[in-house]
């Protein structure tokens, strides 16, 4: 019996390991089109490999997982977030859970994943095959089973699998950073960082929270990320241009209202520009006074109206830029969009136009936000597909 694995990333090599491990009989080869496997492991998370996520403070999917949570819901009673971070361990890499509940490799090194995956395929006898690009299933005919987990998806690169029946949702980028009109003058303040910031997009229902940090092009961090994960579809359809509200301290009118109220009245002999907001960085509050003061950025605290109270509130809790485009996060590229969920069987991920064939990973239309759970996506796929497989092949 052979399995033909057509894609060298993380759910390729996961898929293959844990067939080997289910059916040591089986013949696993994987097929790569590039030079090197596991490129994006290599890169992920700064070099660190963020490779998932303990899932504690998600409260529903959906949260996480813009597109396919539902599907994953499913999943995850077969390979869950859990099971991968016990996966890991019992396979030699010890892991660290961080504050954000990210978890990583103790070693804080993403060679430590790549070395185990490698490792293991010698062990089992993996045949990898690099610089292979496979561009119809005819030939891999000699195969019994067919995985198919190529990712960051064209549409032109799965038109080769549309014309076999599959319904293809359009892969679109996600997870990007966006550039901002330069007249704002909020690139000169790259390198600030704000640690809790709520983005939102006017008039739509995409709004995000988190890190925020401010670069020479726009604004990156966690908090753009998401949000750009959320709206990938529709930044897509506007072009990448787009109104971009920030709540600078992710709280409401009144809220505010309080802390400066308070804040303006312990220090009423200083000039507005000169105290701050803990949360807020001084460079960045001085950006923000005079975007809401103009000429009066030298009133002390006790001499400001409550006019220009008002619109230092309504800056700090809704100021408004122009997204003009998105930049590309390093090279931690990841697409929504791939084979519509509609094609395959939830249960086992196989094709319902071809039998034998699957999917796993980033082909499919799933993807998730910054964090981990786009690679726990990648785990559970690669893992339910295995099983899959085996179950079928010893039946």
């Amino acid at each position: 019996m052979k399995t033909a694995i057509i894609g060298g990333g993380a759910a390729g090599f996961f898929l293959a390991i844990n067939l080997k491990e289910k059916l040591p009989q089986m013949q696993v080869d994987i097929y790569e089109k590039g030079k090197r496997v596991l490129r994006k492991v290599e890169v992920s998370g700064g070099g660190r490999c963020n490779c998932t996520n303990t899932f504690a403070e998600v409260g529903d999917l959906s949260q996480v997982y813009p597109r396919g949570h539902r599907l994953m819901k499913r999943l995850f009673q077969q390979f869950s977030p859990q099971d991968a971070f016990q996966w890991f361990e019992q396979h030699g890499v010890a892991l660290t859970i961080q504050p954000d509940q990210c978890v990583f490799p103790r070693s804080q090194d993403s060679h430590t994943i790549i070395q185990l995956f490698l490792s293991l395929c010698n062990k089992h006898h993996v045949h990898i095959y690099p610089e292979r690009k496979i561009c119809s299933l005819e030939e891999l005919n000699s195969y019994n089973f067919i995985a198919i987990t190529t990712g960051g998806s064209t549409l032109s690169s799965l038109q080769w699998l549309q014309t076999s029946g599959h319904a293809i949702e359009e892969p679109v980028p996600s997870l990007f950073t966006f550039e901002i009109e330069k007249s704002s003058q909020l690139t000169a303040l790259m390198g600030t960082v704000v640690e809790t910031a709520t983005l939102q997009i006017p008039s739509t229902k995409f709004r995000a929270n988190g890190p925020l940090l401010l670069t020479h092009w726009g604004v990156s961090g966690p908090a753009t990320l998401r949000l750009s994960s959320y709206a990938a579809r529709w930044l897509h359809e506007h072009n990448y241009h787009a109104p971009l509200s920030i709540n600078w301290l992710s709280q409401n009118e009144n809220e505010v209202q309080v802390l400066l109220n308070q804040m303006l009245r312990e220090n009423a002999n200083k000039q507005v520009q000169n105290c701050h907001p803990a949360a807020l960085p001084q460079r960045l509050w001085e950006h923000l006074v005079h975007r809401s003061l103009k000429d009066s950025t030298q009133k002390r605290c006790s001499e400001l109206s409550k006019k220009e109270l008002n619109r230092l509130v309504n800056t700090l809790v809704n100021d408004c830029y122009d997204i003009v485009g998105r930049a590309p996060f390093k090279d931690e590229f990841v697409t929504c969009g791939g084979i519509s969920l509609s094609s395959i069987h939830s249960n086992t991920l196989e094709s319902k136009h071809r039998p034998n064939l699957y999917f796993a990973g980033e082909v499919l239309d799933i993807d998730g936000v910054t964090g981990g759970f786009n690679f726990q996506a990648a785990w559970t796929t690669a893992h339910t597909v295995a099983s899959a497989i085996s179950t079928k092949a010893s039946s």
